[in-house]
């Protein structure tokens, strides 16, 4: 079986996201591509984070939150209507928030996760709780990073 990876045709990884993916530019995510995903998965989340935000914001910034998406899904386009549930960033909004560092270059982690359920929770929901709802159920996990900077 392989392992869950998650890519991206914009960037490779560890490199620089293209500007038009920031908050004060498209503002649209970029697109992904997810191979490997375990046959027994039920759904899938998405998470894209800024952990270099912890200094200026005194926290991790969620910059996008997606759960309950098919666990067929291989491909993300540009500028997704999400099929499954998205929830709150930290910029209060719901859906995708680009990178946006105050304090130049941040890198950014989109995180990919297999599930072996469908979370089905309430609605709009913080990674926070989406992340304790899945807790138990991650059949595998990948990781893709991008930097940023103003």
């Amino acid at each position: 079986m392989c392992a869950l990876e998650l890519s991206s045709p914009a960037f490779a990884d560890g490199e620089p996201i293209p500007r038009e993916y920031g908050y004060t530019e498209r503002d649209v995510n970029p697109p992904l591509l997810i191979e490997g995903v375990p046959e027994e998965a039920e759904s899938l989340v998405l998470l894209m984070d800024d952990p270099d935000a912890v200094e200026p914001a005194g926290k991790v910034w969620d910059h996008w939150v997606v759960y309950d998406v098919p666990a067929e899904t291989r491909e993300i386009p540009e500028d997704w209507d999400a099929e499954g549930v998205e929830g709150r960033n930290d910029y209060g909004e719901v859906g995708y928030g680009g990178p946006n560092p105050p304090d130049g270059r941040h890198t950014y982690r989109f995180r990919c996760y297999a599930l072996d359920r469908e979370l089905t929770l309430s609605g709009v929901e913080s990674k926070d709780t989406v992340e304790a709802a899945m807790d138990g159920h991650v059949l595998a996990e990948a990781t893709l990073t991008g930097t940023y900077a103003p």
